[in-house]
């Protein structure tokens, strides 16, 4: 006897739907177990500053108990002296700060150390903590703004902002920064506006990470007319944030002080048209 089956129809959008809810699963554990750990670190960062407060607990005492912690358990990694030291600069950083100690919750322990341990400020380091769970910064790329003073360079673009700007856009704070490092370009030390633009271009993907991941590339070179007139843009690009184009002039200046640090000029228009 033979029997025929028909064949099952589904369509590619049924493995997409599958495949999401999946992925969607896999960060919400990955998000709880970040946190449980943090929580851990916190507890023993606790722990072991109020030893060292009330019963002396000195450098021995804590290479003691990371010796303790590895024979009675080999198979617990990242509890060496110098992290459990760590844990402990990391409860004391945030202990007070009600607005902060929510936030480290959400990034790994390892952008967690970088921030308190390089961070001059409570103001420098709230900066970071939101800038890195809203752009989702790598360890490299936070290691990478830090370097680079981006902190510094946003505080200073949000001091030269216009009062028009800022009536046209209320929330265009930490948006500007007042210089931009482009070192991943690769540029020589004499080079033109011509070559600027053409490396940007084409190393649009870290120039985004630059700026922030809100702005998104319109084009080159755009046209835009005013009354009789055609003005020329050098890079547009759309920021969803201020739900309003930004427009990039390009300028080299006579010298610089730095050949990976070069200013900018720009105005975010709400309504340009080509």
């Amino acid at each position: 006897m033979i029997y025929y089956t028909h064949p099952v129809l589904h369509s590619q959008q049924d493995f997409v739907d599958v495949l999401r809810h999946i992925q969607q699963s896999r960060q919400k554990i990955f998000a709880q177990i970040n946190t449980d750990l943090i929580d851990l670190y916190w507890q023993i960062g606790q722990i072991i500053s109020h030893k060292v407060s009330a019963e002396a607990w000195g450098k021995g005492v804590v290479t003691d108990l990371a010796a303790f912690i590895t024979q009675k358990d080999p198979e617990l990694k990242g509890f060496s002296d110098k992290n459990l030291w760590r844990m402990k600069q990391f409860f004391e950083t945030y202990q007070a700060d009600e607005k902060l100690s929510p936030l480290v919750r959400a990034l790994p322990w390892t952008h967690n150390t970088i921030i308190f341990s390089r961070c001059k400020s409570a103001e420098e380091r709230e900066y970071y903590l939101n800038v890195c769970i809203k752009e989702r910064y790598s360890k490299r790329e936070l290691e990478r703004q830090i370097n680079t003073s981006y902190f510094e360079r946003t505080m200073l673009g949000n001091q030269k902002l216009s009062a028009v700007l800022r009536e046209l856009h209320p929330d265009i704070g930490n948006t500007l920064k007042d210089s931009y490092v482009l070192e991943f370009l690769g540029l020589p030390m004499q080079h033109n506006e011509s070559h600027l633009q053409k490396a940007l271009t084409q190393n649009m993907k870290q120039f985004i990470l630059e700026l922030g991941r809100d702005f998104i590339f319109v084009g080159e070179e755009y046209r835009l007319q005013v009354g009789n007139q055609d003005f020329f843009i050098d890079l547009l690009f759309f920021h969803r944030g201020l739900a309003a184009l930004v427009a990039f002039e390009l300028k080299i200046g006579a010298t610089h002080v730095r050949r990976d640090s070069l200013k900018l000029s720009l105005a975010a228009c709400p309504g340009l048209r080509g």
